[in-house]
């Protein structure tokens, strides 16, 4: 299973969400189970709720997407780069030919995006 933590998902496991807090213990804890947190989205949720981007980054079950650049000309064509990352890095690759699901608390944001969602609110 891969996830893709959008920045309000970050924002949630850095506030101590139950429903995220279970995700990175089940992307530490079970093979099988990959956690992916966008630069451009980490530095959004940081800017939200500083000290979120160092809380996530130190935590072995989760991988730091760098924004290379195939993913900064995706960005180009969007309006938000946190959303745009995110989308990017959730999209189909040959690691993942079925793309990875994106974990947010914002389920309302993706209405009609080409990703699935997970919703982390309560």
């Amino acid at each position: 299973m891969h996830v893709v933590l959008d920045d309000t998902a970050m924002v949630a496991a850095g506030r101590g969400s139950l429903i995220a807090s279970r995700l990175i213990h089940r992307a530490h804890a079970e093979p099988g189970w990959y956690l992916y947190a966008p630069a451009c989205a980490l530095v959004e949720a940081d800017r939200e709720r500083p000290g979120t981007a160092e809380h996530l980054a130190a935590l072995p079950a989760v991988t730091v997407l760098d924004l290379d650049l195939s993913g900064a000309l995706a960005l180009a064509a969007d309006n938000t780069w946190a959303q745009a990352h995110t989308r990017y890095a959730a999209a189909p690759t040959p690691e993942r030919p079925d793309g990875a699901v994106v974990a947010t608390t914002d389920p309302g944001r993706w209405k009609g995006q080409p990703v699935r969602v997970v919703d982390l609110t309560p």
